[in-house]
């Protein structure tokens, strides 16, 4: 067989295979790329009660919505990616964050930056957790989602995100017995961009390749 015969074969077989072929939808995958994440003004309350007085913050932003109490800006750094399977599924990175708050007027913490990290031992956490990245350097809480998580492609919203006191917190408040005591509300707003699959780039040549095929060596190969 010559070459262009080769070539219109493949032609007709991949143009055949375009067009009877079932059209798949597969999951794409999405990055976070700006937002804000708040904490809501019970949390200030709570944490009163173990003895834990918001003494100050600092490059902190505006919440959503308003009557929360404070908001802290999502960073650039952030890697954080996840897929719209099954609506919401974490892939890898982390969410960051810049802003901080102090406690008792000598314990400051911020920067904080949330993960997946599945296998928690937590009760009813999900799997994500909140960590401060400024002083203690530890997870303070675990976090459970008890609201369906919104997409429309472009904003991902996680409403009414519970947060609960971790083990390493509770051991750095020397009181284990805190330990997934619910201690607040967040939220999350955040602006993500899809990330390019490879497969995709690959099925662009592929098609491109049938088309030059059948454009160039139409006469020589009859599809039957």
């Amino acid at each position: 067989m010559r070459f262009y015969q080769l070539a219109g074969v493949l032609g007709c077989t991949t143009a055949a295979f375009i067009s009877i072929a079932p059209i798949q939808v597969e999951a794409a995958t999405f990055k976070v790329i700006s937002g804000v994440t708040s904490i809501d003004r019970d949390h200030e309350n709570i944490l009163k009660s173990i003895g834990l007085n918001l003494t100050g913050s600092n490059d902190t932003i505006a919440p959503i919505p308003s009557n929360y109490l404070v908001g802290f800006n999502i960073d650039s750094a952030t890697n954080f990616t996840f897929s719209d399977e099954g609506g919401f599924t974490p892939l890898s990175g982390t969410i960051e964050h810049t802003g901080t708050v102090t406690f008792n007027k000598n314990i400051t913490v911020g920067d904080f930056s949330i993960s997946f990290a599945p296998g928690r031992t937590v009760k009813d956490a999900s799997g994500f957790v909140l960590r401060d990245t400024l002083s203690l350097n530890t997870i303070l809480f675990d976090l459970s989602i008890s609201k369906p998580v919104t997409f429309d492609g472009k904003n991902l919203t996680i409403p009414d995100v519970k947060l609960l006191i971790s083990p390493e917190f509770a051991t750095i408040l020397q009181k284990s017995n805190l330990t997934g005591l619910f201690a607040g509300t967040a939220r999350i707003d955040a602006q993500v961009a899809a990330v390019p699959e490879p497969d995709s780039v690959l099925a662009t040549l592929v098609a491109g390749a049938a088309v030059l095929a059948t454009r160039f060596y139409p006469q020589k190969i009859k599809c039957t």
